[in-house]
């Protein structure tokens, strides 16, 4: 008899649970999303089937309708601006079908989805993080449109070691956070590897790390948060996260 010979075979990550709302992917698809989101949405699209088939059909229906529109004549250099505006973008993966071509390399490779990787230059190893305290650290990335960034939009990876709390905090803007490594837990819920978390004015949460390893998150904000535990409003004078 010939023995048997074991196989082994990779583990495939879990599908997200918290995906993106219509919303998100409605502006994402049509272009509008500021860069800072639009990182983070095409981010979590490498890392879930659900969300890349709901881009595809919200595209085709956005197709079906633009094909019914009566034809319209193109402002000069309008097709010129276009094709350079694509050429420059830094964000790989931007509709579901260039998502779908990383999307298992994204899974199973690396730590950064390769969109990120694009702005950092390299993977996690190359990320040079800033301390805030308590352990937590963080990273930002530079955004390419000046004028978002002088608007106050942001994108930046936030690290938290395992079993560690982010201080109770709301939103003076809105949040969009993607879960790269670890988990963590608040008042919503438990969020894992390509889960997104949404977040508001109407939140005031408490982040806690699961245990095992850091949480690593890749965060797009437009305004700054604002602390509102005990310490909140004398740390909220000096520390800006």
């Amino acid at each position: 008899m010939t023995a048997a010979h074991s196989v082994a075979v990779t583990p495939r990550m879990a599908e997200p649970v918290h995906h993106l709302s219509e919303d998100l992917l409605l502006d994402y698809a049509a272009g509008t999303l500021d860069e800072a989101a639009s990182l983070v949405v095409a981010s979590h699209l490498t890392l879930c089937s659900a969300c890349r088939s709901e881009l595809s059909r919200l595209e085709a229906i956005g197709g079906a309708l633009f094909a019914t529109m009566p034809p319209m004549e193109l402002s000069a250099g309008a097709l010129e601006a276009a094709l350079a505006a694509l050429e420059s973008s830094d964000l790989d993966g931007l509709p579901a079908s260039a998502s779908q071509k990383h999307a298992a390399d994204d899974r199973k490779a690396s730590i950064l989805p390769r969109a990120v990787q694009r702005y950092l230059g390299g993977d996690l190893d190359t990320v040079a993080w800033k301390r805030l305290g308590m352990g937590i650290e963080t990273a930002e990335i530079t955004l390419s449109n000046s004028d978002e960034a002088k608007a106050g939009k942001r994108s930046f990876l936030l690290k938290v070691p395992a079993g560690k709390a982010v201080p109770q905090h709301t939103h003076d803007g809105n949040e969009l956070v993607l879960i790269l490594q670890g988990s963590y837990k608040d008042e919503i819920g438990t969020f894992a590897k390509g889960d997104v978390a949404i977040s508001d004015g109407s939140i005031d949460h408490r982040p806690i790390a699961g245990e095992g390893e850091s949480c690593i998150c890749l965060v797009a904000t437009d305004a700054p948060l604002r602390l509102t535990g005990p310490l909140g409003a004398i740390i909220n004078l000096f520390v800006r996260v």
